[in-house]
């Protein structure tokens, strides 16, 4: 709860979008964090992107270890201009 709160007050201090990334295990909570905010607290939320990719790391024992990321970009919608017809 506490990155939905983040992502809230980024929002309401006028920032356009937001970037939530994360890696390995952590995948899940920003997924379950953009949903949550989505769906309960900002009603006109638009994901923008999403990038999945693979970090090569090295152990201090020297083994190579391949981590998962992803970041996603979510925005606040524009209302639509509605355009009256003459």
């Amino acid at each position: 709860m506490n990155y939905v709160t983040a992502c809230i007050t980024f929002f309401n201090s006028g920032e356009k979008h937001v970037i939530v990334k994360a890696r390995g295990r952590a995948i899940s909570r920003a997924v379950d964090t953009i949903e949550l905010l989505r769906r309960a607290f900002v009603k006109n939320l638009d994901v923008q992107s999403i990038e999945i990719s693979t970090e090569e790391l090295f152990r201090v024992e020297g083994q190579r270890s391949n981590v998962s990321t992803i970041e996603i970009i979510v925005a606040k919608a524009q209302p639509k201009q509605i355009q009256e017809e003459n």
